[in-house]
Formats: C-alpha cells, sequence, structure tokens
C-alpha cells in the first residue's frame, strides 16, 4: 500500500476518495486498496457520522497487529529511524503501516504535515502505508483519532504499525498507553545526567534508542541511562529496558533496534502482559469514547437554560461547583 492506487481504475479511484459506503470501503481496503484506507482514516479524523459503523466493520480485524511506538525530542531522528525500520520489517517480509503525528497551529489549527518526506523510500512500495496526521491540538504527543487509525491499518492487513510522535518533550506519554513496545529516542548533546532521571518520557521506553552514537558523548548517554535503569525497583521476572545505540542516517544499529523490539514482543506474550496492554488500550478508548458523547452532551446545553442557570447560581455562590456538577450530570441521564 502506498498513496498511489494499484490497478485501480480513474472513476473507481475517485469514488473511493468521496465514498461513505462502510463495507465497500472495508472490504478495498483488505484488498490493498491505498485509496479506501486513506478515506477510511479521513473518515476517523473528520469524526464522520459513519465512523461507529466503521469500528464495527473492522472490530473483527482488530488485535493482529504488532504496534510500535517512536518517541523522543525533536531531532534526535525519529523520522529517520522510523525510515531504516520499515526498511527491516519488509525484508523480513511483513506488512507496514505508518501513522507520523505532526503538530498543528495553536493559531490556524494547520500542519505541515513533513515527516513522511522522509520516508519517501518507500513511496512506491504497495506493503507500506504512511499517512501523516495533525495533532489538532492534542496533547501527548498523538491524535485524537490515533487508536482508530491503528484499527485501519489492522484492518488493512498490516503486520506491523508504527506510531511516530510530534516529539514534544518530556511530558509525551500517550504514546505509552497505545504502543504495544515503546521506542525513546535519545541523542548525544541533548541534555546531562539530570535529564536522564527525570520523570516522564524516560519512565515509558521498553527500549532505549541512543541515535547519532557516532557523535561525542554518546558513551556518557548510554551510561547515564543505564544508570537510571538500574535505580529503578523490579520485581523477578519483570522487563528491564534495552539500551541500544544505532545510525540511523546511514542504517547501523536498525537490526538490533528490531532484534530488541522482538525481545520484548517475546517477553510480552510469556507473561500475559500484551493481553493485558491490550485490554487497558481498549478501556482508554472506550472511556474516551464516552466522554467525548457526554462532552457532546453537554455542549448542547449551551444552546438551553440549564447550564447558564448553573453557572450563574455558582458565580453568585448560591451552588457550589461539585452539587451543579452533578445536577448537570442527573439532567443527562449519566
Amino acid at each position: 500500500m502506498n498513496d498511489s492506487v494499484q490497478n485501480v481504475p480513474a472513476a473507481a479511484a475517485g469514488s473511493v476518495r468521496r465514498s461513505r459506503d462502510v463495507p465497500l470501503l472495508v472490504e478495498r481496503a483488505r484488498a490493498g486498496d491505498p485509496r479506501a484506507v486513506a478515506r477510511l482514516i479521513t473518515l476517523v479524523e473528520s469524526g464522520d457520522e459513519v465512523l461507529p459503523q466503521v469500528a464495527a466493520a473492522l472490530a473483527p480485524y482488530a488485535g493482529h497487529a504488532q504496534v510500535v511506538g517512536l518517541t523522543g525530542s525533536p531531532g534526535v531522528g525519529k523520522s529517520t529511524t522510523t525510515n531504516e525500520l520499515v526498511r527491516a520489517l519488509r525484508a523480513r517480509g511483513h506488512r507496514v503501516g505508518v501513522l507520523a503525528i505532526d503538530p498543528s497551529s495553536p493559531f490556524t489549527g494547520g500542519a505541515i504535515l513533513g515527516d513522511r518526506v522522509r520516508m519517501q523510500d518507500h513511496a512506491t512500495d504497495p506493503g507500506v502505508y504512511i499517512r501523516s496526521m495533525s495533532s489538532r491540538g492534542h496533547l501527548g504527543g498523538l491524535s485524537a483519532a490515533t487508536p482508530q487509525a491503528v484499527r485501519v491499518l489492522e484492518g488493512a492487513g498490516c503486520d506491523v504499525v508504527l506510531v511516530e510522535t510530534v516529539g514534544v518533550g518530556q511530558a509525551e506519554v500517550e504514546v505509552a498507553s497505545l504502543a504495544d513496545t515503546t521506542l525513546v529516542l535519545l541523542a548525544p548533546g541533548m541534555g546531562d545526567a539530570i535529564q536522564a532521571v527525570k520523570a516522564g518520557i524516560l519512565e515509558i521506553a521498553d527500549v532505549f534508542v541512543v541515535n547519532k552514537a557516532d557523535r561525542d558523548g554518546a558513551d556518557a548517554t548510554v551510561r547515564d541511562i543505564q544508570g537510571m535503569i538500574a535505580l529503578g525497583e523490579r520485581g523477578p521476572g519483570e522487563w528491564r529496558p534495552q539500551v541500544v545505540r544505532s545510525i540511523a542516517a546511514r542504517g547501523e544499529g536498525i537490526d538490533d533496534i528490531a532484534a530488541a523490539i522482538d525481545k520484548h514482543r517475546d517477553w510480552l506474550e510469556r507473561h500475559g502482559e500484551l493481553r493485558r496492554r491490550r485490554e487497558a488500550r481498549a478501556a482508554a478508548e472506550i472511556e474516551a469514547i464516552a466522554l467525548g458523547t457526554l462532552r457532546d452532551r453537554i455542549g448542547s446545553l449551551r444552546d438551553g437554560t440549564q447550564l447558564p442557570t448553573l453557572a450563574a447560581k455558582v458565580a453568585e455562590g448560591a451552588v457550589d461547583p461539585y452539587a451543579a456538577a452533578a445536577e448537570l450530570l442527573a439532567q443527562l441521564g449519566a
């Protein structure tokens, strides 16, 4: 799969791009039609009213793909590493999907969606689908639509889905709740030993990748990370994060990264952690959908009198906000 249509007549391709026929789109996506995959993800991103139908049609194909998250600060080489990982996975015969999340402007809402520029090596490979997605102001390094987009790629037959986050810093931890395996990329010269023990992004890593390992300071960075790992308390049999060196721009160390991912996958399966993580992911997804629905219903109250009336009572001290919230939820039947 890629952004060009494989043996699809122009008229049919155009109809797929505009279609809201969910069974047809899923059937075409399963057959490897990239236009159908693109259309399904667009429906997901836009929150189209057919989204529940899309989710229902994709449900039988969920849980078959390995989801790998890549995160780290800007400039550590996430897109280059993703590009090389795609190459290694394709050499194994895997079908690969990539979701590259780009930051959106807080003023215009626009995004460059430029991460895929670094992955043009795979533009003509029918076994690879690359999609850039705007974060649309969503915090945590992902887009709100990312979980459902992963389901689309699973439904399209991808064996591995790589999710590359925005790259915003130490608070970018949401990818850990989405991925089976989370890679945290670092580079020499991007912080001292204190950075290595800060809470946040470094605590979510299953595998640490010290990229640009040919630079001065790479050994110190590896030592700092290993020291941080040694400080952590782990019981017998618990996973100990791996530390791998790479020079992604030269394709070096990519096999070691792939081997570390394989080792973690084996551990997840042996200890039942893979199922636990996926159930936790499903629970978070259900909760997010329910909260979104509730938020929409509350938003609809702004056109009525109930919410403004309660707000006025809270502002004048006649009612406390918790009591007002309880009354509002009662009105919603929640």
